[in-house]
């Protein structure tokens, strides 16, 4: 790298965040709070997630998230919330990671997953009468997905059990004393790495059981098949999913729910289908199980559906299969079920009957992350119907709130004191239609003292999955966008979850050819309605969008400049190289890469790069496994060549989130907005 480029990739990573001249602090004396959203401000938020209330609705276990600029890390830690007064107290704090906080059935006692002690993350139950805490394991490796027995006696969990590797490469004996290399890694699986956790050690996940007062865990299973949860309990019965066939690798989509005695280890299958079956709770009579699963038909995306099945697993049923969304979440209170799924851009929850009708909630969901406006969020239900859910907005990151029948109400305010001395873009409804006569739902923030009829800079910014949605919530991201001038418009195009199976389906097999005239009607809506300026168009997106972020740059001419972050560049490549080798081909491609390479070449933004000219910074995470390093340096590389202006910027130690780090989640923002600063009409 040369000394120019060095000293423009430090500009970009190192400049603040471009605000208006009047919200500059004064050059001389202590500077003073900015009162627009800055990429510092990532340090003062706190958010809400994984609220569990107890049995009896009284309480309220959350685990809060929090930044520590110190460490440049998210801390987690529990706290405890009044249902009635909203009095919070913490439970668990301290260095490490504190989460999965889960009552026992009588809700006296609270079981959570900690790395205060050590070592390792390790399984803890605090008496909630008298305030204290024991740890009670003491595991090599950290526990998932714990769950109570009905009686309360025992906690269930899986944890990855190692298994011996491959002596292939075995290294003739080192001499007493020797400082030698490294190991020969070997890989033997056709999954073999994972992104957020990296290359795959031999070895599954396995079941256990331990007394809930502590003493020496029990395995109950074993075997070369991986089992996953969530865990349930059917009396003496412990529930989960997973994979038993020989070629289990082969089927990325498959598992079926599994029972296993809790006494002899003796494990059966409930279900034998073609499909994902997950995700089983138990109903309080213990009589009826439910369950989410979905026929694999090959398509690259099916909607979750709703099962019922006797504790047997006989009877099995599919219910409420008129509600045309994917379920995302069930649980059983009293002798009615609760789901949760997207809507139009919102995540919801409905009262099923076993019957299979559905009565929608008037509750609106948010989840916990913040970088992007993704729809989601995280609830539970007490015996009583009462419901603990998060909740935001798209000024306000997550709080705990608390519904029962119609109304709700919010029992935390985690950042309502700070926030009230910001000026924060606020976000209004902007729909289009595509040229075919498809709806795109989309939504814009304007900048902060917006004025109407006003035009701005406007970036388009892409969600990723493809199969995801945005909502109308708050982000990081976009507050800095805002703060620096510029509208952010953030549409659902084809493929977007929450519209039903025929919207999700729109880019089957195509995907990103539909999506072109999707996102230029949603463009075209926002200059008619004069906010964008139509001489000031910025585009990105990440993973799916940073894709479509390319393979728009390859189609027009009309953005300034782009910001491509984690993108799929040549599907060829990354269906043999991302961690989902065996997926992508056989779901998204119709097939492997030397069967249909035309098919592979023609969806690929590589096969458009001789066509763009839009200045482009390529963005990506150092740690990468879901959209590779390789993938944004072809097309970094591709653009260089051409003679094309483009820079490459790698998050050191970041995988596919991006934002692992608050300081580089807020670096990130700044390099792109610096980089749009530098082709921008002034």
């Amino acid at each position: 790298m040369t000394n120019r480029m060095s000293l423009a990739v430090a500009a970009l990573l190192l400049g603040g965040t471009a605000v208006p001249a009047a919200a500059q602090a004064p050059a001389t004396g202590t500077p003073a709070p900015s009162p627009l959203f800055t990429g510092g401000d990532i340090f003062n938020i706190a958010y809400a997630s994984d609220p569990q209330i107890s049995p009896d609705g009284k309480r309220i276990a959350y685990v809060r998230m929090s930044a520590d600029v110190m460490t440049d890390r998210y801390l987690p830690s529990i706290w405890l919330v009044d249902v009635a007064t909203g009095r919070q107290e913490p439970l668990v704090a301290g260095p490490g990671g504190n989460r999965s906080p889960r009552w026992s059935p009588d809700g006296r006692r609270l079981a959570y997953v900690s790395a205060v002690e050590g070592p390792g993350s390790q399984l803890h139950i605090r008496w909630m009468d008298g305030g204290q805490s024991a740890r009670i394991t003491n595991l090599p490796d950290s526990p998932t997905n714990i769950a109570w027995s009905p009686d309360g006696r025992r906690i269930a969990y899986l944890m990855r059990v190692p298994a011996d590797g491959s002596a292939i490469a075995k290294a003739p004996p080192k001499p007493e004393g020797a400082t030698w290399a490294e190991p020969l890694q070997v890989f033997d699986r056709l999954q073999y790495r994972n992104d957020g956790s990296g290359n795959v050690k031999p070895g599954n996940s396995q079941l256990f059981v331990v007394d809930a007062d502590g003493g020496a865990p029990r395995r109950l299973t074993s075997g070369g098949f991986p089992m996953s949860g969530p865990i349930a309990w059917a009396g003496d019965s412990i529930l989960l999913s997973g994979n038993r066939s020989a070629d289990w690798e082969k089927q990325p989509q498959e598992s079926e729910l599994l029972a296993v005695d809790a006494s002899t280890g003796e494990m059966r299958e409930l279900t034998r289908r073609k499909g994902p079956d997950t995700s089983p709770v138990v109903s309080d009579d213990g009589r009826t199980i439910a369950y989410l699963g979905s026929d694999d038909d090959g398509q690259a995306y099916n909607q979750t559906g709703l099962y019922l099945m006797n504790r047997d697993g006989s009877g099995a049923r599919r219910i409420a299969a008129g509600l045309d969304r994917s379920i995302g979440d069930v649980q059983w209170s009293g002798n009615q079920l609760f789901v949760s799924y997207e809507e139009k851009g919102h995540y919801r929850v409905a009262r099923v009957t076993p019957a299979g009708a559905v009565t929608p909630l008037p509750y609106d969901l948010a989840a916990a992350a913040a970088g992007r406006p993704y729809t989601g969020g995280d609830w539970s239900v007490a015996r009583d119907g009462t419901l603990a859910f998060t909740s935001g907005s798209a000024t306000r990151p997550t709080d705990v709130s608390v519904g029962r029948g119609p109304s709700a109400r919010r029992v935390t305010s985690l950042n309502d004191l700070w926030l009230s001395g910001k000026r924060l873009g606020e976000v209004r409804t902007l729909d289009a239609t595509a040229p075919d006569g498809t709806p795109v739902p989309g939504w814009i923030m304007l900048p902060p003292g917006y004025q109407p009829g006003q035009k701005v800079p406007t970036i388009l910014e892409i969600h990723g999955g493809p199969y995801t949605s945005y909502g109308p919530y708050f982000s990081t991201d976009y507050q800095q966008m805002a703060a620096a001038g510029y509208a952010v418009l953030f549409p659902n195009v084809r493929g977007s979850t929450g519209y039903g199976e025929a919207f999700a389906d729109g880019i089957e097999k195509t995907y990103p050819m539909p999506n072109e005239k999707d996102l230029m009607a949603s463009v075209d809506a926002a200059i008619a309605a004069g906010i964008a300026d139509p001489d000031n168009l910025f585009i990105t997106g990440g993973s799916g969008g940073g894709l479509l972020s390319a393979w728009m740059t390859g189609q027009t001419n009309r953005f300034k400049a782009a910001a491509v972050q984690k993108p799929v560049i040549n599907w060829t490549s990354q269906a043999l190289v991302a961690d989902g080798i065996g997926f992508f081909g056989r779901y998204w491609m119709g097939g492997e890469p030397w069967e249909k390479p035309e098919n592979y070449w023609q969806r690929s933004p590589l096969s458009l790069a001789g066509k763009v000219k839009t200045p482009t910074l390529v963005v990506v995470g150092g740690e990468d496994l879901r959209t590779p390093n390789s993938e944004a340096e072809q097309w970094y590389g591709a653009l260089r060549v051409q003679g094309v202006p483009a820079m490459m910027i790698k998050v050191p130690g970041a995988y596919h989130s991006l934002d692992g780090r608050p300081s580089q989640a807020a670096a990130r923002v700044t390099a792109i907005l610096n980089w749009f600063d530098r082709y921008r009409s002034k």
